[in-house]
């Protein structure tokens, strides 16, 4: 829309989320949070327990049973 302004608070994380093939809501979403405690390590950095954290606080089910590769997983697909 002409003369809409843009309320993306992060406009670098928001195009790098759009670049990873993320939904313009969810990248706006993501890029629009101020978290201080954010981690920006890869996932694959992370260790197991702290993918565990992350998959509890976001609400994913069954994550006590998986492995870190499935955490990873269910985290992107989130």
């Amino acid at each position: 829309m002409p003369g809409k302004k843009s309320n993306i608070k992060d406009k670098e994380q928001y195009e790098a989320l759009r670049d990873k093939g993320m939904s313009k809501e969810k990248a706006a979403r993501i890029a629009n949070t101020r978290n201080p405690d954010h981690d920006s390590r890869p996932y694959e950095e992370r260790s197991k327990d702290e993918l565990y954290e992350t998959a509890k606080k976001i609400g994913i089910e069954g994550r006590s049973k998986m492995d870190k590769k499935e955490l990873i997983r269910a985290i992107e697909k989130h």
